[in-house]
């Protein structure tokens, strides 16, 4: 018998009903292995169903230079997104990585460079400065969608996460050594997670004294499915 439109309508409603109550958050807590909580983590989940998995949309990111050190320190980006490097202050810089998962280099200039740099492979990207030795942070490319860097509290929601198990990936820049994965069921509504990760602190990159300005701060650019 064939459907009416008011039929169709019925459908689909409540598919978008459905769909909305499967949506879950997670709240994820990160602590030093003493119980401190700990800024710059990256968490990546990945769906052990990969049918589970909402592809990630590729906006534009930023890592700025400003006043003389790189904002954000930590930046994770979906594998295949555009990452730009403008230049805020008034000296020149000459930004570079020999990472695997990236290697490029930006000559000395100031601005907006013509074109951003794609992230395409997933991995660790280190970030520096060939005039200035001190600047470094670090660009994290997930092949996950879900995946977020911790605030200055500790924190990270994740939000719109199909229900089910994802394995849990953490990594600091000042880790000790790699912490192995784990498993985490993600179930209907508001789920809670706290990781830890043995780190050997140290001081991040800050400006030196100097009697250059630079232009007002712009906004980041956060990842998917993260507050």
């Amino acid at each position: 018998m064939p459907i009416n439109p008011f039929t169709t309508c019925l459908l689909c409603l409540t598919y978008f009903f459905s769909a909305a109550v499967t949506a879950a958050t997670l709240t994820v807590d990160v602590t030093d292995a003493q119980g401190v909580m700990l800024s710059d983590s990256v968490v990546e989940l990945t769906s052990t169903s990969p049918s589970n998995t909402t592809p990630s949309t590729l906006a534009h990111y930023q890592m700025r230079q400003q006043n003389r050190v790189f904002s954000p320190f930590v930046l994770a980006v979906p594998q295949g997104a555009n990452v730009d490097f403008p230049n805020l202050d008034r000296t020149r810089h000459h930004v570079y990585s020999f990472s695997e998962a990236k290697q490029f280099e930006l000559k000395l200039y100031v601005g907006t460079t013509e074109d951003p740099i794609t992230f395409d492979k997933p991995g660790l990207v280190a970030i520096g400065c060939n005039i200035h030795d001190y600047m470094q942070a670090f660009i994290y490319v997930a092949s996950s969608p879900y995946f977020s860097v911790s605030d200055a509290q500790g924190k990270i929601q994740l939000t719109d996460l199909p229900a089910g198990e994802y394995q849990v990936n953490i990594w600091h820049p000042w880790q000790i050594t790699a912490t192995p994965s784990s498993l985490v069921i993600v179930s209907n509504d508001h789920n809670q997670l706290t990781l830890s990760i043995d780190v050997e602190h140290q001081a991040k990159p800050s400006s030196p004294p100097s009697g250059f300005g630079s232009y007002p701060q712009t906004s980041d650019t956060t990842g998917q499915h993260a507050n």
